[in-house]
């Protein structure tokens, strides 16, 4: 039996319930349709799971979805409305018609919806069932996303070959007589994701000081001898699967403070990637990192290495699992980020990124873009 009808079981519920539009991972996970409108999944114990949609999606749901479709009609919401005219209670009233008298629902189930079903149904809440299940990648997924990566070094590496060929002058890069800025960087990798059929949003080009905020997503001239973190994240359209890495750079004579943090960064994501493996916990491997760092001289916590070693990609740039201080045991087929990052205000910050697959006995690293800190 599948991990969701167990849960629906354990919980004693008579089926799982979600109201959102393939926007929501699990949503599109569950489901494999995409649509901007938010539509109704639910799924008995041992049985296959049921979309109900429009009329109007009922032609490509039924070619693209993997859960079974139901129209809206079908599911009696026309007869409904004819005596229930707010949308949120008929939508309800539909909802129950279908799924019996107790639901297990996902912790983001909309609350006004919720509200109401809760007069027809006993609601319980799940809190990762899901999200748990896609922290496991199949074969297809990894596979998919080994394109992602792909596509995303390739974006990477204009990124860099832009301020490897930059001129300087007056301590600013320029390129084709015009100042070579942060908003130029990412326009450029975006049009090139989109040759590959992904987007990137947020995307971080940041430069000097602004690199001690490892967030900051950066703009303006970018400055020789300065640190330049380049963080890429960007998702295929079709798939929905999304990669990550970061690489960090400078152009020109970095200070002995950046040259000797980045040297300790470079061998932290070695030892790190070094201690995954299925059955280690994200959090044994984040505190080794910690625990790298502290011998080299660098605090954590507030200063110097400020965040969480990795995280699982998927459907969502950030998912589970962790490799943090709450990470879990890790298993086969969970990918991961490994990023460790010291950041320093006043000096600045350097971050590096690879993506691979947990395996048995080590990790698949997706990545395969050098590191070099000078261009």
């Amino acid at each position: 039996m599948d991990l969701l009808s167990v849960a629906v079981k354990t919980r004693g519920a008579d089926a799982y319930v979600a109201y959102a539009s393939s926007r929501d991972a699990d949503m599109r996970y569950m489901t494999h349709f995409t649509t901007s409108d938010p539509f109704v999944f639910f799924k008995k114990p041992g049985e296959r799971g049921i979309i109900i949609v429009s009329q109007m999606e009922i032609g490509r749901a039924s070619r693209e979805a993997t859960a079974a479709v139901m129209t809206r009609a079908q599911a009696g919401l026309p007869d409904i409305l004819k005596t229930e005219k707010d949308p949120y209670r008929a939508t309800a009233k539909m909802i129950a018609g279908q799924v019996g008298k107790k639901i297990l629902v996902p912790p983001d189930f909309p609350i006004a919806l919720a509200n109401i079903l809760s007069e027809y149904c006993t609601i319980l809440v799940d809190k990762e069932t899901v999200r748990s299940m896609r922290a496991k990648k199949s074969k297809n997924e990894i596979l998919l996303m080994k394109n992602v990566q792909k596509a995303t070094e390739k974006a990477m590496g204009l990124a860099i070959s832009l301020i490897k060929k930059a001129s300087v002058k007056k301590g600013i890069l320029y390129v084709d007589k015009k100042p070579l800025t942060a908003e130029y960087i990412k326009f450029s990798m975006h049009n090139l994701l989109l040759q590959y059929g992904c987007a990137a949003v947020d995307t971080i080009v940041s430069c000097g000081e602004e690199t001690a905020i490892p967030h900051m997503t950066g703009t303006g001239p970018l400055k020789s001898g300065e640190p330049i973190v380049i963080d890429l994240f960007p998702v295929e359209e079709k798939s929905g699967y999304y990669a990550d890495m970061t690489r960090t750079v400078v152009k020109g004579e970095p200070s002995t403070e950046i040259r000797e943090m980045y040297t300790a960064l470079h061998e932290a994501k070695r030892f790190g990637i070094s201690r995954v493996k299925a059955g280690v916990s994200g959090a044994d491997i984040h505190q080794a990192v910690v625990d790298f760092f502290k011998d080299k001289g660098y605090e954590s916590n507030s200063r110097g290495f400020v965040h969480n070693l990795g995280h699982g990609v998927g459907l969502q740039v950030h998912e589970l699992p962790t490799v943090g201080p709450a990470g879990k045991p890790l298993v086969s087929g969970n990918v991961i980020t490994i990023e460790p990052g010291l950041y320093y205000p006043g000096i600045g910050g350097v971050r590096l990124e690879d993506i691979g697959v947990v395996i048995k006995d080590g990790f698949e690293n997706f990545t395969v873009f050098p590191e070099e800190l000078i261009v």
